[in-house]
């Protein structure tokens, strides 16, 4: 299991400071608003070398769902194409990512005529890092994969507000809602 025992780390005013969860024998940080976003460098869907760092003084949505070319990831990615101009207008970078090869991330993309990079990530590295790698449940089945979830991250590289309860068919307009744009 990722995520089994939580311990809560206080400064001397008995304020949480961050939330560490022990897996196996791991510390993981959970993220949270106002910690600067990790780092990534990783290859997209054209096999372009991207980094977090190419987007510093834009806003950027980054999205992680769990597999191409499904129903409820295909929703999201239609919904987020569908609003694309208005997004870009707000100055907004999308990114996807999910642990899908080069060749299905294409494949997605020009099945759907995606705008925005997808973002490859087979050894789940940037998925680890943002910790959205974890125990579900499906059809009484337990298993890992993806938690679909959104961070968006502000102009100076620092996560404004992290989305875990995504509406896939209406992710665009709750990532502006969100944003207040």
């Amino acid at each position: 299991m990722a995520r089994n025992i939580g311990v809560v780390q206080q400064n001397k005013f008995c304020q949480p400071l961050k939330v560490i969860f022990f897996a196996g024998n791991r510390f993981i940080m959970k993220l949270k608003q106002g910690d600067k976003a990790p780092a990534f460098t990783t290859t997209d869907q054209d096999g372009n070398k991207v980094s977090l760092k190419d987007f510093k003084g834009k806003k950027v949505v980054l999205y992680f769902y769990p597999k191409d070319n499904t129903e409820t990831c295909t929703k999201e990615a239609c919904n987020l194409r569908d609003n694309y101009a208005t997004l870009k207008d707000k100055g907004i970078v999308v990114l996807g990512v999910s642990f899908d090869n080069q060749k299905s991330h294409k494949k997605f993309e020009q099945k759907y005529g995606l705008p925005f990079t997808l973002l490859v990530d087979e050894d789940k590295k940037i998925i680890n890092d943002y910790d959205v790698w974890a125990e579900k449940l499906f059809m009484g089945r337990n298993y890992m994969g993806v938690l679909r979830t959104t961070f968006l991250i502000n102009e100076k590289g620092k996560i404004d507000h992290i989305i875990e309860k995504v509406v896939s068919k209406d992710h665009a307009a709750q990532v502006l809602e969100t944003w207040g744009l």
